[in-house]
């Protein structure tokens, strides 16, 4: 989901999850769902037309319509529960499309869920969590609620996280090709993601190293920690945070350095070799083992005009 596109909208649909008491203090809520960022050209064709990604992956290329008719044309790396999505500049709309701009997804596992974490939101002194139901059409111009989100402000500069709980009614519609519920209340990220990770080495996202602003994430930690991630502060001002087999780590820059650094995966076996594939701007080293490791370099920055 595009930051910019549902903050935009988020007024219409305030409230549109209920909040609840605080239940199971010490239990994770929100776990790591995907993370995107906003590449330069060269290193976004080079994805989008890289033959290795797909036998690496289980790789698509999609344009997708969101609420209000909004659409966005992604690069999606789709793991057993957690993905990646990548994007070259202007593949989306207003900020969020510029290079740099970072976002990430938090979600639940069980339904009801999400309303457990903005109770803690609340309790955590953030007083006006912002409230958004997001929509995809199929192509057929009729919306399907697919989930419900909550951020914790509508100011941010170029990365933003919010947490989401996917709806019912996305799971009913057969065009979401979702998996039946494996227990009752089950809105969990397996439901969601197709098994075709089975034939590729990619399993799954287990770590994501972000460059954001302080002011990115100090708006960041309040979610993170309500949804029971433990955090934990760097000397130099960025933090780490784990939970739910995923590591969360952001670096604090200035703004014209931020950007998407570094996705650890996990593969369904260890391989026996180490393979280095330069696509565009980045490295995406596999192996020796059950791991891969993709670095993306910083990138310039045009002048000023």
């Amino acid at each position: 989901m595009i930051m910019v596109v549902a903050l935009v909208l988020a007024g219409a649909v305030q409230g549109g999850v209920s909040s609840a008491q605080t239940a199971d203090a010490g239990r994770q809520l929100l776990f790591y769902n995907h993370a995107y960022g906003v590449l330069d050209r060269e290193t976004a064709d080079a994805i989008e037309h890289s033959a290795y990604l797909r036998d690496f992956a289980n790789f698509q290329v999609r344009t997708t319509t969101g609420s209000g008719g909004q659409t966005w044309t992604g690069r999606y790396l789709m793991g057993r529960e957690t993905y990646l999505e990548l994007f070259g500049v202007g593949d989306v709309p207003g900020k969020d499309g510029t290079l740099g701009s970072t976002g990430m997804g938090v979600s639940t596992e069980r339904k009801g869920d999400l309303a457990t974490a903005l109770a803690r939101l609340r309790e955590q002194g953030v007083g006006d969590p912002i409230e958004f139901q997001q929509t995809r059409d199929f192509g057929d111009g009729v919306p399907v609620p697919w989930f419900d989100a909550v951020f914790t402000t509508d100011q941010y500069d170029l990365f933003g996280a919010w947490g989401m709980e996917y709806r019912p009614e996305y799971f009913a519609d057969p065009r979401g090709n979702t998996e039946p519920a494996a227990h009752p209340g089950d809105v969990g990220r397996e439901r969601y993601l197709p098994d075709a990770y089975r034939d590729h080495l990619m399993r799954d996202v287990t770590g994501i190293r972000l460059a954001v602003t302080a002011r990115d994430l100090a708006n960041t930690v309040p979610l993170l920690k309500a949804g029971g991630f433990a955090v934990r502060s760097l000397p130099d001002g960025g933090a780490v945070a784990k939970g739910g087999g995923t590591t969360l780590r952001f670096d604090t820059v200035p703004l014209d350095q931020v950007g998407l650094r570094q996705v650890e995966m996990s593969l369904n076996g260890p391989v026996s070799y180490r393979h280095e594939e330069r696509i565009g701007h980045s490295v995406l080293a596999v192996g020796p083992g059950p791991r891969a490791v993709w670095t993306f370099e910083e990138q310039d920055r045009p002048a000023p005009r």
